[in-house]
């Protein structure tokens, strides 16, 4: 009872909200109240917020800025990889944006298309001076 409560303050502090409850965008996975609000699903309950809140953090701190502050490269983020890991990267200066192995500028995609065409990975690996795993990492992203 406590979570409805401080999801009827969030929604009427937050959001300018009232009478959530009776609300046709209210929904709820019988745990969690989420509410449909300006085209997007939004978390009332004070634990998923927190969750969503760490969650948003480890994602923006994959994301690197020039001194001008604005983003210049990306590392993707896999559930395998830790949030230490930065096996690929996003950079519009390398492969025109495309994703490419880390350090390397070799295009996932490319390595994926060759792994199709009937090569190994210890071929590529040798192709191109990578580790197994950097290959892995390429075809696991490229087919998430």
């Amino acid at each position: 009872m406590a979570s409805v409560r401080d999801a009827l303050t969030y929604a009427e502090e937050a959001l300018g909200i009232e009478r959530l409850l009776l609300r046709d965008e209210l929904r709820t996975t019988g745990q969690d109240l989420f509410l449909e609000h300006l085209g997007s699903l939004i978390t009332l309950s004070r634990s998923s917020r927190m969750a969503m809140r760490k969650l948003l953090a480890t994602y923006l701190e994959r994301i690197e800025r020039g001194d001008d502050v604005l983003p210049f490269r990306l590392y993707p983020f896999r559930a395998e990889w830790s949030t230490a890991d930065k096996p690929i990267v996003i950079d519009p200066r390398i492969s025109f944006g495309r994703p490419t192995v880390a350090g390397s500028g070799i295009s996932t995609g490319a390595l994926v298309q060759r792994i199709d065409a009937g090569e190994t990975v210890e071929e590529l690996a040798w192709d191109y001076g990578l580790e197994i795993a950097q290959i892995e990492d390429a075809i696991l992203f490229e087919r998430a």
